[in-house]
């Protein structure tokens, strides 16, 4: 599912619910919040949902350079999972992980079921787009809000082109910290400081497609999918042709730096960043392997990539700030796909029981 781009219009009465990006958090809490019949509108700065399990189309392969997989440990996210499964845009991937290093490959398993997003991985937020417009839901895609006003009729959100949408009575903001930061200062003093204290990691993420398939490396499946790097620069390869639905592209990988590479070079050109990533690939094959030729290649950056390791998480995995506004996603709960979808699911469990309190006779 393509998202339509929709033009705001100036100063409509829209929806009562905002939130304020479109990653699996945003998301996971515009579904609850709509499925219990609040209206929502949804806003993403770029052309689609997903955030990082977004999906990058080339000529030749469709790329994940955000999330590859994810695992399922909470029962709520194992049953949307399995929605997700009966909407066939989730497969089990990887089954065949091994760990990389300049003297040799060894399998790698650590008992736990992984799931991507099938064909791509923004299948998944592409479906619950879908739905979310399906059941009444408003999505603006390519709009980037840059202020929040509040009034007495409730919260206008100011967008980059200046157009004005409200009002509202909640704003979700589940953008990365350093971004929300400039859109609760006016405001929320506490959500504020929440922000401050939710540091980001940056993380580059590369890209190579082939002519023809990798060359086999003794002991090792032909078939292999994912490895875990072992090298100053290189930290994952995703063989992104081996996942379900994309078995008639051609060889293409995924190269995940490390983070403390990654911060090193942040600001280093995207072609030099892919030539990099690149070598370190080659790198782990040993010689006389010879690579195939390459006829796609790049580099993305992503400047908020996860939250730091020290940062200083709420213990409820989302806030809720004064008069209307709250905070979600990954970076205030944990860097995987199901805290994100965790936060932005259970901080909608709480306004709708906030919201239950607040009608019941005191």
């Amino acid at each position: 599912m393509s998202a339509n781009h929709v033009t705001p219009p100036t100063r409509a009465k829209s929806s009562t619910v905002a939130v304020i990006g479109a990653g699996i958090a945003g998301l996971a809490c515009a579904s609850a919040l709509t499925q219990a019949g609040h209206r929502v509108a949804l806003f993403d700065k770029a052309r689609g949902p997903g955030g990082r399990m977004s999906s990058k189309r080339r000529p030749a392969a469709m790329l994940d350079l955000g999330a590859q997989a994810f695992t399922v440990r909470d029962n709520d996210f194992a049953a949307e999972v399995e929605r997700w499964h009966n909407a066939g845009c989730v497969a089990k991937w990887p089954t065949l992980i091994y760990q990389a290093s300049p003297n040799g490959w060894q399998t790698h398993h650590d008992g736990q079921t992984r799931y991507t997003g099938a064909p791509r991985m923004s299948a998944i937020t592409r479906h619950l787009a879908k739905t979310l417009t399906a059941q009444g839901a408003t999505f603006y895609s390519g709009t980037r809000i840059t202020a929040l006003t509040k009034t007495a009729a409730g919260w206008e959100l100011t967008c980059e082109n200046g157009d004005v949408l409200g009002p509202y009575t909640q704003v979700v903001i589940s953008v990365p910290p350093p971004q929300a930061e400039p859109l609760v200062q006016p405001w929320d003093n506490a959500l504020l400081a929440h922000c401050k204290a939710l540091p980001q990691r940056s993380c580059w993420a590369g890209w190579a497609v082939f002519e023809t398939p990798l060359p086999a490396l003794p002991g090792v499946a032909s078939d292999w999918q994912m490895a875990r790097a072992q090298h100053p620069a290189l930290r994952l390869i995703s063989r992104n042709h081996t996942k379900p639905g994309r078995e008639a592209e051609p060889e293409s990988v995924s190269l995940i730096a490390q983070l403390d590479w990654s911060e090193a070079h942040l600001e280093d050109p995207s072609d030099i960043i892919a030539q990099q990533l690149f070598d370190a690939l080659k790198s782990l094959f040993p010689a006389p392997l010879a690579f195939p030729k390459v006829t796609d290649i790049g580099a993305h950056r992503w400047r908020y990539s996860q939250p730091a390791e020290d940062a200083d998480m709420p213990a409820d995995g989302f806030i809720i700030g004064h008069e209307g506004l709250a905070l979600c996603g990954d970076s205030l709960r944990g860097g995987r796909v199901e805290d994100a979808w965790l936060s932005g699911y259970q901080l909608a469990q709480a306004l709708l029981e906030e919201g239950r309190s607040t009608a019941s006779p005191r």
